[in-house]
């Protein structure tokens, strides 16, 4: 049995979009999987009922308060306890949900895991990471891609372990490689970050290294499998190529392997390095990527991704 939380309060387009995403989920998923939603209990209920959706298929806790998307994440989680995404975290962090989805204020929802269920001893920083598609239909790893803008190398160095043990058992990459992002291939070139991030990167044990790439080597297949690099440069990939995506759409191309950049297709990404899974969604998801986030959540569970990273680090 597998009990999901859903944060419906969360999103740009919550709770509408929300609720009609877990619909959508708990049509596709087998009944061992629980859906516990939080948020305001008269929307969830007016909108099942909109939908001809029995909405006892869902167990819902109520909440009166919410986070908004431009609050202060540490003040609003600390001040709006009956807020969906605090009680999310509460709920997860006595053990009567096994993992907590959100689209909403990602700041509140990494303060909730690092105020509750904690950092997996022995992660340095926790970081979130995101899908390159390749033409092919595989998949590549990026992380960090936002909430470590200044790193040191020895954080760098510990996201190998963790982006490979994520694309092994959540993305089923078998033997995945680590790639440094540098600005050269050569092992001298690169800022200081990258010059010491390298050197640990080659001596560890812990994972296959493939040394260091381009931004060119992105989506060629025959390069590393995970691509490390620190939350500035990660995000600021990560919305050029969202950028790139919405160009396309907008000057009415279709193909489909650009297609896979939407990110309605992924729906949300778990927080790496902390006791339980932590998943958070794209703040303009719609039904569709609420449906995927919720997947995906389902998926980081049955791995067990966050059992895993604790065994890699007592090793």
């Amino acid at each position: 049995m597998i009990n999901i939380g859903i944060d419906i309060m969360g999103g740009d387009l919550a709770p509408q979009t929300t609720v009609l995403g877990a619909i959508l989920a708990r049509k596709i998923l087998p009944s061992d999987v629980n859906f516990v939603l939080f948020g305001d209990e008269n929307s969830i209920k007016e909108i099942c009922k909109k939908e001809q959706f029995n909405a006892s298929a869902f167990k819902i806790v109520h909440t009166s308060e919410v986070i908004e998307m431009g609050d202060n994440p540490a003040k609003a989680f600390t001040q709006k306890q009956n807020s969906s995404i605090a009680a999310g975290f509460h709920l997860l962090s006595k053990g009567q949900i096994d993992g907590f989805a959100s689209a909403g204020n990602t700041g509140a929802m990494l303060v909730g895991a690092m105020y509750t269920v904690k950092s997996i001893e022995g992660v340095i920083r926790p970081a979130i990471s995101t899908i390159i598609p390749l033409a092919s239909g595989k998949v590549k790893i990026l992380l960090d891609v936002g909430i470590n803008p200044d790193c040191k190398p020895e954080i760098l160095c510990q996201w190998g372990i963790l982006g490979s043990i994520y694309a092994e058992s959540v993305h089923g990459i078998k033997n995945p490689s680590v790639g440094l992002l540098n600005i050269g291939s050569e092992e001298e070139k690169g800022n200081i970050l990258a010059k010491s991030t390298f050197p640990l990167m080659k001596e560890s044990k812990q994972f296959n290294f493939f040394g260091n790439m381009e931004g060119n080597d992105l989506f060629d297949e025959s390069k590393a499998d995970i691509i490390i690099c620190d939350g500035f440069v990660g995000n600021v990939l990560l919305k050029t190529a969202e950028a790139f995506y919405e160009l396309i759409k907008h000057r009415g191309k279709s193909d489909e392997y650009f297609d896979k950049f939407n990110f309605e297709m992924y729906g949300g990404t778990p927080i790496l390095g902390v006791n339980k899974p932590v998943i958070i969604g794209h703040g303009i998801s719609n039904d569709i990527a609420i449906k995927n986030m919720i997947l995906t959540t389902k998926n980081v569970i049955e791995a067990d991704l966050c059992g895993k990273i604790k065994q890699a680090l007592t090793i």
